[in-house]
C-alpha cells in the first residue's frame, strides 16, 4: 500500500503531520445541543462537532472547567457510517460508572454534515482521523490529567484504529495524544463478501476510484437500521435523515479509503494501548426475513473482526456477547447489559 509516495511496513504518514501541543487544547463554545437537547450540549470542533453529556445543569463556559471530583477516565464516542452520536442511554450508562461523557460526530455527518456535503464521504480516512484527534486534544483539555478512552464503533472503530496506530509515539515535549484504552464495537476492520471481491475488488477500486470518486460500490436499503427504529417496532428512537433506513450508498473514493486502511490493519498495527474488541457472537444476512436479526450482527462478519482484532497490537482482548447486533450498545436488554458490564469491568482493571 503506497500512501503519500511512501510504503514502509507499519508507518502511516498521518504521525507526522503537524498538529498543536495538547498543550493547547481546541477552543470550546458550548451550546445546547441540536438534537438531543439538554442535558446534552455542543460545540464547534472545525469540521467536527464534540457532543458532552452535562447532567449537572448547561454551561456556558468557554473552557469547559468545572468542580468536584475528576472522574476515572474521560469517554469519547465515535459512530460509525450511516450513524451519529444519539446513544443517551450510552451517555447515561457511562455517567453512572462515573465517567465524563462526549461523542464526536465525525465531518459530513450527523450534525457535522453541511449542505452540499455528500453524507459521510471522504477521500482518506485520516481526515476523519484528524476530527478524532482534536476531540482527543479537547477532551483532554477539559480534564487534565485524566485518561481517555475511546469508543470507537464500525467504521469508526477502523479510524479510531488508525489514529492510536497513528498517535502511538510520545512527542518531543514528552506529551502522548493517543487514548489511554481503546473499546472497539463491531469494528470494520475487514470487507465482507467473497475472495474475488476483497482481492479482484480492491485493486479496481485503487485504480478506477480516483477517475470516479462518486460511483456507487454498494446501496440498498438498511434493514438493520430499519429494524431498531421505534416507529417500525424497535428499541431507538433516531432522526432518520442521519441514520437512514434506506441506507447510505457507499462510493467509490470513500471505499478505497476503507480499503487502504483494513489492509493496513491486515499488514499489523502498533497500537501501544490495551485494547477491547467487542463484537456479536454470530452474523446473518441484512434481511427482513432473517429471523435472527435482532440477534445478529447483520452488517458485517464477526469471524473477520475475531481474526483482524489480532493484528492491532500485543495487548487486545476480545469480547464475544451472544445475542448481540452491530452496534452492541443498541442490542436488546440482556445483551446490552452484559455488553456494558464487562466492558466497565475491564476498563476498571485497566484503568
Amino acid at each position: 500500500m503506497v500512501l503519500r509516495g511512501r510504503a514502509v511496513a507499519g508507518y502511516h504518514p498521518f504521525v507526522s503531520d503537524p498538529l498543536p501541543s495538547a498543550s493547547s487544547p481546541v477552543p470550546l463554545h458550548w451550546q445546547p445541543d441540536t438534537l438531543l437537547g439538554e442535558p446534552f450540549e455542543q460545540s464547534k470542533l472545525g469540521p467536527a462537532t464534540l457532543v458532552r453529556y452535562a447532567p449537572d445543569g448547561p454551561a456556558t463556559d468557554t473552557d469547559g472547567a468545572g468542580a468536584g471530583l475528576a472522574p476515572p477516565a474521560a469517554v469519547v464516542h465515535v459512530h460509525g457510517y450511516n450513524d451519529y452520536f444519539f446513544q443517551e442511554h450510552l451517555a447515561r450508562a457511562f455517567a453512572r460508572a462515573g465517567y465524563a461523557f462526549y461523542a464526536v460526530d465525525l465531518r459530513a455527518a450527523g450534525r457535522s454534515l453541511r449542505a452540499g456535503q455528500v453524507p459521510h464521504f471522504v477521500g482518506d480516512l485520516r481526515e476523519q482521523a484528524a476530527d478524532i484527534d482534536e476531540a482527543a486534544r479537547a477532551v483532554r483539555g477539559l480534564h487534565p490529567g485524566v485518561p481517555l478512552v475511546v469508543h470507537a464503533h464500525s467504521t469508526g472503530g477502523l479510524t479510531a484504529a488508525l489514529w492510536a496506530h497513528a498517535r502511538r509515539r510520545t512527542l518531543p515535549d514528552g506529551s502522548y495524544l493517543g487514548p489511554d484504552l481503546l473499546v472497539l464495537n463491531s469494528p470494520f476492520l475487514d470487507l465482507p463478501g467473497t475472495l474475488f471481491e476483497r482481492t479482484v475488488g480492491t485493486w479496481i477500486l485503487r485504480i478506477a476510484a480516483p477517475a470516479s470518486p462518486h460511483r456507487v460500490v454498494t446501496d440498498g436499503p438498511s434493514v438493520y437500521a430499519t429494524h431498531l427504529l421505534a416507529a417500525n417496532g424497535g428499541r431507538w428512537e433516531f432522526d432518520t435523515r442521519l441514520k437512514k433506513p434506506e441506507g447510505q450508498p457507499a462510493l467509490a473514493l470513500w471505499m478505497r479509503a476503507v480499503r487502504r486502511v483494513q489492509m493496513q490493519v491486515a499488514r499489523g498495527l502498533r497500537i501501544p494501548v490495551p485494547v477491547l474488541v467487542a463484537r456479536s457472537d454470530s452474523s446473518g444476512p441484512d434481511r427482513a426475513d432473517n429471523p435472527w436479526l435482532g440477534v445478529q450482527d447483520t452488517v458485517l462478519e464477526v469471524d473477520q473482526i475475531a481474526r483482524r482484532a489480532r493484528r492491532l497490537g500485543d495487548d487486545v482482548t476480545q469480547l464475544v456477547v451472544p445475542g448481540a447486533v452491530h452496534d452492541l450498545s443498541l442490542s436488546a436488554e440482556g445483551p446490552r447489559t452484559e455488553y456494558l458490564g464487562k466492558l466497565f469491568a475491564w476498563l476498571e482493571e485497566r484503568l
